[in-house]
């Protein structure tokens, strides 16, 4: 069975860093990408980043150039470094890997991470 663990949210000051990670353990292969996700209160579920198994990494606008995402398809690890945060930077944050188990593609998620950006 295939679990996700995040650590590393916390409470940090607008303009303050926070390194978020995530483990998966169990039986996972063919990951195609490491993502993740943050839903703020009241609002949907959205992709903040993306690294696919090339390496390719990909970010919402709203994080572009502050936030970066970096991973060991290896050993299934996958960390999200956040600076100057912001206040609208407050939700709980999900990992997820996606895995190729032809013909259909499997997600898997994390518990979330509440990370909370306030003065």
């Amino acid at each position: 069975q295939v679990q996700l663990v995040e650590s590393g949210g916390g409470l940090v000051q607008p303009g303050g860093s926070l390194r978020l990670s995530c483990a998966a353990s169990g039986s996972i292969f063919s990951v195609l990408a490491m993502r993740w996700y943050r839903q703020a209160p009241g609002k949907q579920r959205a992709l903040v980043a993306e690294i696919t198994s090339g390496g390719t990494t990909h970010y919402a606008d709203s994080v572009k150039d502050r936030f970066t995402i970096s991973g060991d398809n290896a050993k299934k690890l996958v960390h999200l470094q956040m600076n100057s945060l912001k206040l609208e930077d407050t939700a709980v944050y999900y990992c997820n890997f996606a895995q190729l188990a032809f013909p259909q593609v499997n997600n898997y998620w994390g518990q979330g991470t509440q990370v909370t950006v306030s003065s």
